[in-house]
């Protein structure tokens, strides 16, 4: 295991866990679909923003607490939603959950997680959010929903940007399955890792828990991953909230959108939170990163709900950025995986570490003692341009 008290950033972070993987697993996280344009914008315009410094400020006595959902955390950041966890490090999501509720923060488990709902709530004591995709067969889906509540999930997120899969190429080349498929490619990259084998012989979590032995039919492990392909529903819709709240009986937040009708209408149909993000540019390539439609949300919704802001989340200073421009909280999900795979729990708790840091930093030599306080005012306006702004497009036709 890397010497992780000697990692300063999640970009180090990231090269850690590169070493420790097998390409296939790494590659999933550090995707994105088609020209991966979406996902390069999700970090390159956080680094756009710019910070203004203040002075001669008594900066005791600062605080990082905040609430999500009326629950108090230590920061405004929470565990994103990623899938294949279990793939990144054996046992992967219930190390992260531990990680989160150690930490005093929000950890939110994805309905295509290697350790299930079940195994979440038998290793740990906090309750925790659910992610859930809604499918065609949704009588699968109630049962889904009735486990996350007998599990005590205190909410559950209804990600609303995956009813068609958006093609990532990486995983096509690499021939990405979970469990692995056992081909001369696949066995080549496992065999590059023998510790990641080794903890992986340790377990018997090695495919989609949530879902293996749940489903109706006869589904063995070679047609899951076509059957989950061909489960997520084109048709859900808005209504669809009332009925997974209804369900439920308790807190619905809805995650994927980008833009402000859209955030509009979730709240309309019930949503108690929006989660402004592009699944990590996983989805639709060419859409706009996350900060940058994150203002006009917030204009839209953000005196009715809490908003909240994924994809894109790297550093302390993103999140001070996000919370400057009117975000409530904030999710990582590549940190996560990285941490996992650079060093399981402890490499979880060292992400969170430096990005505590780097937000309590950066909130300081912005003269704030509260991130509270943190607004507008801490920024450069002008920095991240409007969405709807012109675009220029310079005449190549040789006319003048």
């Amino acid at each position: 295991m890397p010497a992780l008290d000697k990692i300063l950033t999640v970009d180090e972070m990231k090269t850690a866990a590169r070493r420790r993987v097998p390409k296939m697993f790494f590659e999933y996280a550090d995707s994105g679909s088609y020209t991966e344009g979406t996902y390069r914008d999700n970090e390159s315009d956080f680094n756009k923003i710019k910070l203004k410094q203040k002075v001669a400020v008594n900066l005791e006595g600062r605080n990082l607490k905040t609430t999500m959902l009326g629950k108090e955390i230590t920061m405004p950041v929470a565990i994103a939603p990623a899938a294949t966890g279990g793939m990144q490090v054996a046992d992967g999501e219930i190390k992260a959950a531990k990680a989160a509720e150690k930490y005093g923060i929000p950890f939110a488990l994805s309905t295509m997680s290697v350790c299930s709902i079940e195994d979440i709530a038998e290793n740990t004591s906090a309750p925790f959010w659910f992610q859930l995709y809604v499918m065609r067969d949704r009588a699968f889906i109630e049962r889904l929903i009735d486990r996350a509540k007998a599990a005590k999930c205190s909410a559950l997120v209804l990600t609303m940007d995956l009813q068609i899969l958006g093609q990532r190429h990486k995983d096509i080349h690499n021939g990405l399955s979970t469990p692995p498929k056992f081909n001369a490619y696949s066995v080549w990259q496992m065999m590059q890792h023998p510790l990641w084998c080794l903890g992986m012989l340790g377990t018997k979590r090695h495919t989609f828990r949530n879902i293996v032995g749940h489903v109706g039919g006869d589904h063995d492990l070679a047609s899951l991953s076509a059957w989950t392909a061909s489960q997520f529903d084109p048709t859900l819709n808005w209504a669809d909230i009332a009925w997974v709240k209804k369900r439920f009986g308790g807190p619905v937040i809805v995650k994927g959108v980008l833009d402000p009708d859209d955030a509009i209408a979730a709240v309309d149909n019930g949503a108690d939170a929006v989660i402004v993000s592009n699944h990590g540019g996983r989805q639709l390539d060419g859409a706009p990163s996350t900060i940058r439609v994150l203002p006009e949300i917030v204009d839209a919704i953000g005196k009715r709900t809490e908003v909240y802001l994924d994809s894109g989340i790297r550093s302390g200073q993103d999140v001070l950025k996000a919370m400057a421009y009117g975000a409530k909280g904030t999710f990582i999900g590549r940190p996560m995986l990285y941490g996992l795979g650079a060093g399981g729990e402890a490499g979880v708790t060292r992400v969170l570490d430096i990005i505590r840091k780097e937000l309590d930093t950066t909130m300081a030599l912005c003269g704030e003692r509260d991130i509270l306080n943190v607004g507008l005012h801490n920024i450069y306006s002008n920095d991240i341009p409007k969405r709807n702004a012109p675009v220029v497009i310079p005449d190549t036709s040789g006319r003048r």
